[in-house]
């Protein structure tokens, strides 16, 4: 089992800056991907960014530039700083352990989330 647990949501303006971060307990060890995913009310939940336990870091394309996604040395903390913010940005952002065969991503283990929202 793993917990998550995010935290950093919150409001700025258009070009502003956040960092997120995500709290990981329990057998976090096991998990082979850590991501971020948002969501808007009314569509679906998409990744933002993920990391491999190989290394290999992946980006939604309208993060590419923006945002890095990073771990501390066990996985513990996993971040997500966030620049040039801007409103299209703005969504309930979730933190996501392990991959889940089923759904095919990873996503076996979810925090709660925390809001960001941009203004303009």
């Amino acid at each position: 089992q793993v917990q998550l647990v995010e935290s950093g949501g919150g409001s700025v303006q258009s070009g502003g800056n956040l960092r997120l971060s995500c709290a990981a307990s329990g057998n976090i060890a096991g998990s082979i991907c850590m991501a971020w995913y948002r969501q808007v009310p009314g569509r679906e939940r998409e990744e933002v960014a993920r990391i491999e336990r190989d290394g290999r870091v992946i980006y939604q394309d309208s993060a590419k530039g923006r945002f890095t996604i990073s771990p501390d040395n066990d996985w513990h903390t996993l971040y997500l700083q966030m620049g040039s913010l801007k409103p299209d940005d703005t969504a309930l952002y979730y933190c996501a352990a392990d991959y889940d065969g089923h759904a095919g991503r990873c996503g076996y283990y979810w925090g709660r989330g925390t809001q960001v929202t941009v203004s303009s």
